[in-house]
């Protein structure tokens, strides 16, 4: 752990859902204090930060702009806002020599996303990604197992997973609406399991894409818990994508927000010199559902080995934050870099425009 000689002051920008997790970790570090808040309605901000966690001399704001302009000694902000609102935030963050940690998805357009790694690139601060599965110990073993080179050159690779009935109306409108969401399950549990197995092989680039998304739960009545939800729902409830990748890779992708159907599939990693299953879970949500199992042939004999779960002392969420502060403090490299989830976001959009085009379409991102 880094020295907590200097509490840094932190700043939370937006103050839904997920920022209720930022706050409650930001909490646990003994080397920072938030000190102000912002969102579009400032008494909804009072409300969280005071009546939730009992936080006093928190100063609140209705903006972005309007926080960064008036706290002059921030060290941080966290980016808790609609994935359509991610961008404009950190880029201003950034260009006021903020570190920033800004929740998944990254973005909505790789204009976007282009624009947020060259104000990165010009500030010289920490810009984190919010990809707390990586944190898991089990992800992290998922890692070495590939890095050791047991599975030999990897080929093929099946991903994804979903939900049978998961479609976050329960917090409103605002992921399933294009002005709030941008995209729908491609982008708030696809990028997820997009980072599992890109992080495990070393976020090669992405060459082409033939992608897939549709909306048959989300637009149905029968299905949404009132009409009016079905008549807002702009988004995507399910995706699918066949991607290569460098070094003659295939990614098998899918992802749900809604199916007849309790998985889409295991995770598969195939290798020439052996493959591994990751088991899936019920309702997708970042981690494995059981033990791996390592397939090999050993001397002509065709072997299954299980390989149990590392348990995790803390929580996922509680690293996402523990690392980004570390970071700041020794000056060091971000924990989820830009320069790989740009890729990550760079497939989400691909997979989109393929979909609206109805083709496969080159992936180009250009060297920031």
């Amino acid at each position: 752990m880094a020295p907590l000689n200097k509490k840094l002051k932190i700043g939370i920008i937006g103050c839904g859902k997920i920022a209720i997790a930022h706050i409650d970790n930001y909490l646990q570090m003994p080397d920072c204090e938030i000190v102000a808040a912002a969102d579009l309605i400032p008494e909804k901000a009072e409300k969280l930060l005071k009546n939730r966690f009992g936080l006093e001399n928190i100063r609140y704001y209705s903006s972005d702009k309007e926080l960064i302009n008036n706290e002059k000694d921030l060290d941080a902000v966290s980016i808790c806002t609609y994935n359509t609102q991610h961008a404009s935030p950190a880029i201003y963050a950034l260009n006021h020599g903020l570190n920033v940690l800004l929740e998944k998805p990254m973005c909505v357009t790789m204009d976007e996303a282009i624009e947020i790694s060259r104000a990165e690139k010009l500030s010289g601060k920490i810009l984190s990604h919010g990809f707390q599965p990586r944190f898991d110990n089990n992800m992290k073993l998922l890692k070495e197992i590939i890095d050791s080179g047991v599975l030999g050159k990897i080929y093929y690779i099946q991903t994804g997973g979903g939900r049978r009935d998961g479609i976050p109306t329960p917090f409103g409108t605002s992921y399933i609406e294009k002005k709030t969401a941008g995209i729908g399950a491609l982008a708030d549990i696809g990028c997820y399991s997009l980072d599992m197995v890109l992080n495990a092989i070393g976020y090669p680039k992405p060459l082409t894409v033939t992608g897939y998304k549709s909306a048959f739960f989300g637009t149905n009545p029968k299905y949404m818990p009132c009409k009016e939800y079905a008549e807002k729902f702009e988004v995507d409830d399910f995706a699918a994508a066949f991607i290569r990748l460098e070094n003659d890779i295939i990614l098998d992708f899918r992802i749900s927000w809604a199916m007849n159907m309790d998985t889409t599939g295991d995770t598969i990693i195939l290798g020439t010199d052996g493959g591994l299953r990751l088991p899936s879970t019920e309702c997708w949500n970042g981690s494995i559902g059981g033990p791996m199992v390592l397939y090999q042939t050993i001397n002509g004999e065709k072997t299954e080995k299980q390989i149990p779960l590392r348990e995790n002392e803390k929580g996922n969420f509680y690293y996402k934050i523990r690392t980004f502060l570390d970071a700041i403090k020794n000056n060091s490299q971000s924990p989820v870099p830009t320069s790989q989830i740009i890729i990550n976001q760079a497939i989400i959009n691909a997979i989109v425009e393929s979909s609206e085009l109805g083709k496969e379409v080159t992936v180009e991102i250009p060297k920031i």
